[in-house]
């Protein structure tokens, strides 16, 4: 019975995986592309003294900062960087912090393209051509970049990776990207868009009180018939999203659950996959205690041979499955904390 069971999850298992990883390498790759264009980069901050001049300096086109109300030197690095540098409006009640900045840098640009990218990102000097070149030649008012996933420490190089291959089971990519299919996806770490082409929807106004504003402003784009795309840069652009366990642990539970509800079709596969991979160590316990040796060891493979695509290392995929276990605990205070609408520290606000 053990031997049947193992075989059926290490099939599922291994089939949601592969999916998961075509799902992204479907996504359209920015790798070059040339051209003059006008363009203005807004970078929403708020108390970012540490990330700021990178990203700044890593554009040599214009770059508008907008100071969300920081209490540390954000505002001071960013004009030492050569930024344009506004403050955020005050919030109003039932807005949120991002949403309010980056319409606000909206409003101060007279540019054809707004490209708005979070503070912990940093770009190679052809990203930006190459991603205008690509949505103009394209004819696109909106694109979305995915960009490489930058990780210093042990516990980003496992826990990432993960959480990216899970995220993935429940895109699909040729919907994401079809005007016909209503499934929406962004990555709010990095959003083009054609100037006229956000003021004609609302721009971030339409989902200011939204946490996971990005994937919402993709949803939009799409009902009021703008075309969109959902690429990827990995050679281009660069983010370190999280530099903790606590900020990993604080940034999903803020975003997982919520993603699933705005994506339920997605959320489900999500759902699926997640329990599949938590069922990995009960079932190695299980063939082990029916002495099923050799196909216990076959079966402890199974979840790292079939992430180490999304790994840089061997040895960091090696320990994947500390990351499933991990984001289980993760996706359930995340769903408790939405339910019960309980609101999760977030740059020293309540979101």
């Amino acid at each position: 019975m053990s031997l049947t069971a193992a075989l059926l999850v290490a099939g599922a298992i291994i089939l949601f995986l592969v999916k998961s990883r075509g799902n992204y390498l479907r996504l359209p790759e920015i790798t070059g592309g040339a051209g003059s264009y006008s363009v203005t980069v807004i970078i929403p901050a708020r108390n970012e003294e540490r990330n700021i001049q990178r990203a700044v300096r890593s554009f040599h086109q214009s770059v508008l900062v907008v100071d969300d109300a920081s209490t540390d030197r954000t505002a001071e690095l960013a004009r030492a960087a050569d930024a344009r540098v506004i403050q955020s409006p005050p919030l109003k009640p039932g807005l949120l912090g991002k949403p309010n900045a980056c319409l606000a840098g909206a409003h101060a640009s007279q540019s054809d393209w707004l490209l708005f990218v979070d503070a912990d990102t940093w770009f190679e000097p052809s990203f930006v051509p190459a991603l205008v070149s690509y949505a103009d030649r394209q004819n696109l008012d909106m694109a979305s970049v995915f960009l490489k996933q930058e990780c210093a420490t042990a516990i980003e190089r496992i826990l990432l990776p993960y959480a990216f291959a899970l995220y993935f089971c429940g895109v699909h990519a040729e919907c994401v990207n079809s005007a016909k299919s209503p499934e929406a996806l962004a990555n709010g770490q990095c959003l083009l868009f054609r100037r006229t082409a956000y003021h004609s929807i609302g721009g971030h106004a339409s989902v200011a009180g939204s946490v996971i504003e990005d994937v919402a402003l993709a949803r939009v784009a799409k009902q009021r018939g703008l075309r969109t795309r959902v690429v990827r840069s990995e050679a281009l652009g660069h983010v370190r999203m999280y530099d903790s366990f606590a900020a990993i642990w604080r940034g999903f539970q803020k975003n997982s659950f919520r993603f699933l509800l705005v994506n339920p079709l997605s959320g489900l596969q999500v759902i699926a996959a997640s329990i599949l991979l938590t069922s990995y160590l009960p079932l190695l316990i299980w063939l082990l205690s029916d002495r099923h040796y050799l196909a216990a060891l076959l079966f402890a493979l199974v979840p790292p041979v079939s992430l180490l695509p999304w790994y840089d290392r061997t040895g960091d995929a090696a320990l994947s499955p500390i990351a499933i276990y991990v984001f289980q605990l993760i996706a359930l205070n995340g769903m408790l904390t939405t339910l019960l609408r309980r609101k999760t520290d977030w740059k020293g606000r309540r979101v």
